[in-house]
């Protein structure tokens, strides 16, 4: 096997080796974990993007990213004036948190000094004197020198490629950068380049070794050292780090470093190495392009050193910080003491930029959980006695627990005689599905599980030939206008033909938005013209699918009977029960998945609805269900519908033969579901920035939003999201809570043994805080975490967005939905608060029994409150 390594290095390799025990897939492994698993946007799916980090604490990570790449994970200074000034901050707060910081200090200091230096510290200006061209400074420094608290913190392992652009030596890293995004959209390309990528099937490295040789965008020299690479990806890694010279104690974090470099890009590549068996060492083969393209790169500079740990707080800045904000004078620091002087400057360095930020987070955290608690407190008792226990409703209706189910449930609520539940948007169907027509199979779960179960759409043979023809058609249609772009000649003729229909198009899309995406919608519908379809709830075998197709009877029986407990529905059933899932609509946007429902893998939840429904419809369910002491009355029916978020309208999808009750009820929905509608858009679209809307019809200026091509904001989707309430509805019935609160149904006296919370807990909790961490990230790190300006995106590869034609793969939202304008920030970017309603001894039990969930909350990655049985808020991080 050839190798990239210099004649004279065979034997350190060979002694490197033996003595190393190498294991790379390990490394590699390990390496990953500074990145997450980044799916296309057609999918979009919220990702923690520290999720294999909770290990740490979230100031510690926060240090590593800033530390490493300059990256700030935590609320910047015009973040935290913006706040100040709207009052979302309790000053009265961040003065107990401080305090709480200084106890744990334990310094030889007076509290009034050390609280009065702090306090003017976190008021975010920096010193600005240079106290050091003053006389005095010389005989100062000399008496503080010996004083100096050990400041060294550990040394970052940088590329290696960074290190000589930085130096000025050459430009590697831009162009090592500039060659991965290349051979990486390349490999990945899904829809959008004419040609495939060259002997593709091979492997990413393999592809990319046979083809680098031919790259004219490469200086023949650099060409020439990757002639004789290794033929496996493996052996290519490995002899690439012991060509650099890097020693063995380094190597995990330098492929750290390497993945940080385009954590987009190599997101995607670990996507890919998890969900397809063929890509299974796909990101090893990432590294070792990269690592090989780095030391043909950098050859000549070998070898390079790795700069040592830094005092990152000199005496000089530790002082003028006393004199800054501690007012200190000169003759005052010659009066102290040795144990005096010694605290300062320990106070002094401890008391860092990312401390003081952090101080701050919680502060607005705090002011946000104050306010949550006051108003909830305010209405627990007044809303226990007011409850019904023996009334039934006339209908009720199952949400999803999207913080946009929150308006509309309440508007609904105050309508009439309804109740809401909330539960996590996939209903707890592990299910993979697959719509009439469709070649394309979805998972309809949150991405942390894996689907079991596959479900189809059906109808009668001849409807569905039929069906499919006419889909075919408009398909193909897609597919030769496409390849026609692409051909020499057909280019050349396409503008005349298609010219004049797609002008009259544009002219339409761009003035009447509204109308034109109604008119061809329904000319689509009717065209399709779709037919009534079934379900394949029962299971028929595998048929084409790798899983089962169908559930089997038992299965039935113990999905609905685990969806009904978990959505606290379980007596007291309404003649009419609507499941709603939940999805959006908008109009020329790449990131449209990323307004569906996030716990289905960014896709609508209305087939889950339909599918627990229709389940729940089936008479030998209802019948097992009692021998479980759920008792379903026999006019009780279940139909499903879709809450389209954009537009805030409630669309019925399945609705099976009502009984007379059922009916009634159904017939009452439907007439109140107007005025619903437009008073849930009268109270979202003040929160849009609009332009010439004057505060009338508010529907039709949503539906406006979602239609026109040009709308950068079709809605908001879950930015604000703040907090995740687990409890009964009637502790938050009478809260407005701005659509700022995740809502799922949890009654604590029916839980005996604490096994729903538990599921909570690691289901939609989990969800949750991974949208809430990706909002987070895609506000305090945006062009890092986020995407960048949506009218600058290029879509590539047809798997995601890039700021112009070569950046790294763009991994979180666009600015547009953090931002309401340039300088305004609309999400607030705030921890997720978990506030559950149940004992202290049901929460003590939790935090026992699961390790992982103790862990976020010991180290700061979400925040726990409870409220116990007397309605006492109990704080628990």
């Amino acid at each position: 096997m050839n190798s990239v390594l210099s004649p004279t290095q065979p034997f350190q390799q060979e002694k490197q080796e033996k003595h190393l025990d190498f294991h790379v897939k390990k490394m590699v492994g390990t390496a990953s974990r500074v990145i997450v698993p980044l799916g296309p946007i057609t999918a979009f799916a919220a990702r923690h993007p520290w999720v294999h980090m909770e290990h740490q604490s979230f100031e510690k990570v926060a240090r590593f990213f800033k530390t490493m790449g300059d990256v700030d994970l935590l609320p910047n200074e015009s973040m935290i004036k913006k706040a100040v000034d709207c009052h979302e901050i309790n000053m009265e707060f961040l003065e107990i948190e401080l305090q709480h910081w200084l106890e744990e200090q334990n310094l030889p200091l007076p509290k009034d000094v050390a609280g009065q230096y702090c306090m003017a510290a976190l008021q975010v200006d920096e010193p600005s004197q240079d106290w050091s061209s003053k006389p005095e400074w010389i005989h100062l420094k000399k008496k503080l020198t010996r004083y100096t608290p050990k400041m060294t913190e550990k040394a970052v392992v940088r590329t290696y490629s960074q290190l000589l652009e930085n130096e000025g030596k050459t430009k590697s890293a831009t162009v090592l950068n500039s060659q991965m995004i290349k051979w990486c959209k390349l490999y990945l390309d899904q829809s959008q380049a004419v040609w495939s990528m060259p002997k593709r099937k091979g492997g990413f490295y393999q592809s990319w070794k046979n083809l680098v040789q031919h790259d004219p965008a490469l200086k023949p020299a650099i060409r020439k050292r990757l002639k004789d690479m290794p033929d496996e990806a493996e052996q290519a890694l490995k002899e690439g780090l012991l060509s650099l010279e890097m020693p063995y104690t380094n190597m995990i974090q330098y492929l750290e470093s390497h993945l940080l470099a385009l954590p987009g890009w190599a997101g995607m590549m670990l996507w890919r190495s998890q969900n397809f068996s063929e890509d299974k060492n796909l990101l090893t083969d990432y590294l070792a392009v990269r690592l090989s393209l780095e030391w043909a790169l950098v050859q000549p500079y070998l070898p390079v050193t790795q700069p040592k740990a830094e005092n990152k707080h000199t005496l000089d800045q530790l002082v003028t910080n006393w004199f800054h904000w501690g007012n200190m004078t000169f003759d005052t620091w010659f009066e102290l003491s040795s144990i005096e002087i010694e605290a300062r400057l320990i106070l002094s360095f401890r008391f860092d930029e990312i401390v003081r930020q952090r101080l701050w987070l919680e502060a607005w955290e705090k002011t946000y959980e104050d306010h949550l608690k006051k108003m909830i407190t305010a209405h627990f008792h007044h809303e226990e006695k007011r409850q019904m226990e023996d009334s039934v409703p006339n209908a009720q209706f199952v949400f999803c627990i999207d913080v946009r189910s929150e308006p509309f449930r309440r508007k609904l609520e105050d309508s009439g005689p309804f109740e809401t539940f909330g539960t996590a948007g996939f209903f707890g169907l592990p299910i993979e599905t697959c719509k009439l027509g469709s070649e394309h199979r979805h998972p309809s779960l949150p991405v942390m599980f894996q689907p079991q179960i596959a479900i189809k759409e059906m109808t009668r043979d001849s409807e569905s030939v039929s069906f499919q023809q006419r889909k075919g058609a408009l398909s193909a249609t897609s597919k030769t206008f496409k390849g026609m772009k692409h051909h020499a000649l057909a280019s050349l003729m396409l503008p005349e033909v298609s010219g004049p229909l797609l002008a009259l198009q544009t002219l339409a899309r761009s003035f009447v938005p509204r109308k034109t995406g109604s008119l061809i919608r329904k000319a689509r519908e009717n065209w399709l013209d779709k037919p009534s379809t079934e379900l394949t709830l029962s299971s028929t075998g595998h048929d084409d699918t790798e899983l089962p197709l169908g559930f089997s009877d038992q299965e039935k029986v113990s999905y609905v009977s685990q969806a009904l407990r978990m959505m606290g529905l379980t007596e007291r059933f309404s003649p009419l029960v609507v499941i709603c899932g939940h999805g959006s609509h908008s109009t020329n946007n790449p990131y449209s998945s990323s307004l569906d429902c996030g716990a289905c893998g960014g896709a609508s939840s209305e087939f889950n609805a339909r599918v627990l429904a229709s389940l729940c419809n089936l008479q030998e369910v209802r019948q097992a269900l009692k021998l479980e002491g759920i008792h379903i009355p026999e006019d009780t029916i279940f139909v499903a519908a879709e809450h389209i978020t954009s537009t805030d309208e409630l669309r019925p999808i399945y609705v099976p033969e009502l009984s007379v009750k059922a009916k009634k009820a159904y017939n009452q929905v439907r007439n109140i579901l107007p005025k619903v509608r437009e008073e849930v858009s009268t109270e979202r679209i003040e929160q849009l920035p609009t332009i010439g809307y004057n505060g009338q019809h508010a529907t039709k200026e949503t539906v406006r939003f979602s239609e026109d091509w040009s709308e950068i904001r079709p809605e908001w989707g879950l930015a604000r999201n703040a907090s995740f309430i687990i409890g009964k509805r009637e502790l938050t019935k009478s809260c407005h809570l701005e659509g700022r609160a995740f809502l799922h149904n949890y009654d604590w006296e029916k839980d005996e043994g604490g096994r729903i919370l538990a599921d909570i807990i690691k289901g939609p909790a989990t969800v949750t805080q991974w949208i809430n961490l990706q909002y987070y990230a895609s506000t305090v790190a945006p062009h890092y975490y986020g995407s960048g300006n949506k009218t600058t995106q290029t879509v590539t590869s047809g798997v995601g967005v890039m700021q112009g034609n070569s950046s790294d793969l763009l991994s979180g939202l666009p600015w547009q939905s953090v931002m309401s304008s340039d300088h305004d920030f609309y999400h607030r970017p705030l921890r997720l608060l978990v506030v559950i309603q149940a004992p202290k001894r049901f929460i003590e039990k939790l935090l026992k029994q699961d390790p992982a969930f103790q862990q976020k909350v010991r180290n700061g990655w979400i925040r726990l409150s409870s409220i116990d049985e007397w309605g006492n808020w109990v704080h628990w991080s």
